[in-house]
Order: C-alpha cells, then sequence, then structure tokens
C-alpha cells in the first residue's frame, strides 16, 4: 500500500517544486526529467507487484471505506498508467532536448501525469472526476505552448469542448450517485444491477458521450484536428498518446466494468461508429498535405479500431481493446514527435510508426491487428465477422496509404518554399530518442508476450470477463 501512495503522489511533489520555478532553465527541465522517470519506475514496481499478487487497494487518511479517498490499482489501471506515463516522460525528455519555450511546461506537464496517475489508479467515481479535472485543467494551457495566436485559438476550442464533456460527464455521475447512493466503482457495479435498466442507460449515453468527445470519435471528432495540428509537437504527442487514454479507459471502466449490461446492449451502436471513425479519418488523412494534420485526422481513425474491439465485447474484445490503445498511444508518439522534428533518423523512425500503424510486421502496429482479426473473428454470425474483418483490413490498407504519402512529401523529397528556408536536422539527442522510441514499437512487435499478458491481466478485471 505504500508503493501505492508513493506511485501516485511522488509527480505531485515534484510537479510543485516546479510550479516555483523557471522550467525554460537546462537543470529545471532536467530535474523535471528526473521526477518523471522516478514515477514511471515506481509505477513499473507497482505493475509487477499488481501483476504477480492481484490488485492493491487502500484508503487515504485512514477513513473508513466509502468515505475515504480509495485508491485502488488493478491490472487494468496500471496498464493505461504505464503507457501514459512512458508517453510523457518520452514527450517531455524531447521538449527539454530541443529547449523548453516557457517557465511553466515542466510543471504543467507533471501535473498532467500525475492526474493520469491518480485517475487509474482510483477506485472512487468522484476521485475519477476531480483527477480527470486536474488532467485537463493541464492540458488546456499546454495546448496554447510556445503562445503563438493559433496556438491560443486551439487551446480555446479545446478547453470550450472538453468543458462541454465535463459537464455531461458530471451529470452522469450524479445520475449514477442517484440511483446507486454510493460513488466506491465496485459498490456501484454491484448495486447497478438492482437499478431500473431504461435509467441506466440514459447514464451510459450520458458517460459515452463525455467519453466520446474526449477520444475524438466520429461524429464527437470536430475539435481534434485543429487542436493536434494547432499545438507544438511534444504537446500534440502528450494529448494523442497520453491525455486520450482517459477516452478509452474510461469507456472500458464504466462500460466493460461498472454497465457492462448496458454497454453491451448498446454494441451495434459502438461498432457502427467505430467504422465511422475508422474510414472518415483515414479518408480525411488521405486527403491532406500537412504531416501534423494527416496524423490528427489518423488518431480519429485509430480510435475507432478501440471502439470496434469494446462493441465486440467479451474477454477477446476487451483484450484487443486495451492491446490497441497501448501500440496506438506508443504510435503517436513517435509520429507526432517525429513530424515536428527533421533528419534521416526521424524518417526512419517515422516509418517504424507508420507500418506500426499500418498493422505491417515486424511493428507493434501487427499485433494489435492480428489481435483485432481474432475478435473480430469471434463475433457473433458469419457475415457481422465478414464484414468487421474487411473493415479492419481496408483501414490498414488506408493508413498506409495516407502514412506513405506523409513519408514521401516530408523525408524523401528536399524542397524550400519561397518564404522558407530548407529546415536543418534537429538536434541529435533528440533525432536519437525518436530511433529509441521506434526501436521500442519495433521490440512490442517481435516480442509480443508481455503486452499479450498485460492486456489479457486487464481483460479479466473487466465485469462481463470475471
Amino acid at each position: 500500500m505504500i508503493l501505492l501512495s508513493i506511485t501516485v503522489m511522488l509527480t505531485w511533489v515534484v510537479a510543485a517544486i516546479l510550479a516555483l520555478l523557471d522550467g525554460r532553465k537546462t537543470w529545471v527541465g532536467w530535474f523535471a526529467v528526473a521526477g518523471q522517470t522516478a514515477g514511471f519506475v515506481s509505477l513499473c514496481l507497482l505493475a509487477a507487484r499488481v501483476l504477480t499478487n492481484g490488485p492493491v487497494e487502500m484508503v487515504a487518511g485512514g477513513w473508513p471505506e466509502g468515505v475515504g479517498i480509495t485508491l485502488r490499482a488493478d491490472a487494468l489501471g496500471i496498464a493505461f498508467a504505464l503507457i501514459s506515463c512512458a508517453v510523457i516522460l518520452a514527450s517531455l525528455l524531447y521538449e527539454v532536448i530541443v529547449g523548453v519555450g516557457t517557465r511553466t511546461f515542466p510543471a504543467l506537464v507533471l501535473f498532467l501525469n500525475s492526474g493520469l496517475v491518480g485517475l487509474f489508479l482510483t477506485g472512487d467515481i468522484f476521485n475519477f472526476y476531480v483527477f480527470f479535472e486536474i488532467s485537463m485543467t493541464s492540458a488546456y494551457i499546454l495546448a496554447a505552448y510556445r503562445e503563438h495566436d493559433y496556438q491560443i485559438r486551439a487551446a480555446f476550442v479545446f478547453a470550450i469542448v472538453n468543458l462541454l464533456g465535463s459537464i455531461i460527464f458530471v451529470v452522469g455521475i450524479a445520475a449514477l450517485y442517484h440511483l446507486t447512493g454510493s460513488l466506491d466503482m465496485a459498490t456501484v457495479a454491484d448495486r447497478v444491477k438492482n437499478a431500473e435498466f431504461a435509467s441506466t442507460v440514459s447514464v451510459w449515453i450520458a458517460i459515452f458521450v463525455a467519453f466520446g468527445l474526449k477520444i475524438g470519435l466520429f461524429p464527437f471528432h470536430f475539435w481534434l484536428p485543429a487542436v493536434y495540428v494547432g499545438s507544438n509537437s511534444s504537446v500534440s504527442a502528450i494529448l494523442a498518446g497520453a491525455l486520450a487514454n482517459i477516452g478509452s479507459y474510461g469507456l472500458l471502466r464504466f462500460g466493460a466494468d461498472i454497465l457492462p449490461e448496458q454497454a453491451s446492449g448498446g454494441a451495434l451502436v459502438l461498432l457502427v461508429l467505430g467504422s465511422a471513425s475508422i474510414l472518415y479519418g483515414a479518408l480525411q488523412a488521405i486527403s491532406r498535405r500537412l504531416p501534423a494534420e494527416v496524423m490528427a485526422y489518423s488518431a480519429i481513425g485509430q480510435a475507432g479500431y478501440i471502439l470496434i474491439a469494446i462493441g465486440i465485447g467479451g474477454q477477446v474484445g476487451y483484450a484487443a481493446a486495451v492491446l490497441y490503445a497501448i501500440i496506438n498511444s506508443a504510435n503517436k508518439a513517435v509520429l507526432f514527435l517525429s513530424t515536428g522534428s527533421r533528419g534521416r533518423l526521424v524518417g526512419a523512425a517515422f516509418a517504424v510508426g507508420a507500418f506500426s500503424v499500418a498493422g505491417v510486421p515486424p511493428a507493434a502496429g501487427f499485433l494489435s491487428k492480428l489481435v483485432l482479426f481474432r475478435a473480430g473473428l469471434s463475433f457473433s454470425g458469419i457475415s457481422g465477422s465478414a464484414v468487421l474483418v474487411a473493415l479492419i483490413f481496408v483501414g490498414g490498407a488506408l493508413s498506409f496509404v495516407y502514412s506513405f504519402q506523409v513519408y514521401q512529401r516530408t523525408y524523401m523529397m528536399t524542397y524550400v518554399t519561397e518564404d522558407q528556408e530548407e529546415q536543418k536536422p534537429s538536434p541529435l539527442p533528440a533525432r536519437v530518442l525518436l530511433i529509441f522510441l521506434a526501436a521500442l514499437v519495433l521490440v512490442g512487435g517481435l516480442w509480443p508476450e508481455p503486452l499479450l499478458a498485460l492486456s489479457e491481466a486487464a481483460a479479466n478485471v473487466l465485469g462481463s470477463s470475471r
């Protein structure tokens, strides 16, 4: 239990210290990296404890259960916390290498990380919302990082749309409390079975819309391209590779674990919206030219695969959703960081990330597509399985097309516009970092057992898989 509290609190303390310092100073940036690394190591130790001996739970402050802040680390929360923390660490390290632009950047990144870790490791819905808002508030400010006009406009859009999602989520929380008389996740999951089904369906719809806005699913995607394109590449990597996991985790935790019957009743809707997201995101990405814009629309399409896996349901579907979310986060970190960099090493890193998104072996994306194929084949009905498998194949082919287009325009050709000189390669340490991240994506494909074990353990946590 001590390890759990340390994991949740460590980066909070470092973030509070960083808030008093000037993040533009080199030593402050590296202090932030050290703090984030320590938090990640602590999380890895907690993950080893949870995956070996089962969930860890504690109530902060010695309060009785149901009154105090309940922290609960299980395989599902650990999986999302690990990948989110890793993406944030890589993005922070990249920005420190190339040069931090504002004094508040390191502190905001660690506050965002602290909120995400708390969100993934809480067992109370109210505390989930509190940590959720801490992460989102930090993200609003980060979206305006470097303070260009277009970045401020993107941050404003991001804040308004996600505040709307927060309001809808609060309505869902209030309704759940009214129906069950509790906000403890385990208690709510037990009591909601006795509640009126029509009322709980309304709650699930509200929660689904809230998280649909967060993850950028079609038709809730309208805010996402402007924000991802307008943000700094490091911030975009954090938003797409870490913050967006709130949506995936929320749909799994609230849909598959707390409201499984309601979620399974709307499986067809999930499959339709997921399919629409895949096709819309891919076709829009093909029609764009700027790398960041292509990757932004790609994020919409990739979220659709996760929704399809959740719609398929069962242990196979949920394991596929977790695995796809993990690998997609790694892909987005590589791709968005690459769009803000230049050099041959960068091109190689981007190629690996692109192959992974398209599902080309030996990149880890091939593993996620393969598991999703398996989930699609398990879907009831031969015709339904055939449609899903065909959709996954077509989506992968379209992903390869737009990824190759970006690679060809950005890394295979060197051109100079009238008002822009040819850009010099990014600092060597930044390019080496990108190659290292790309190598991890390859390792995930060549040695898939740890990722498969983690995703299966996470799926076993969910209520309908018990």
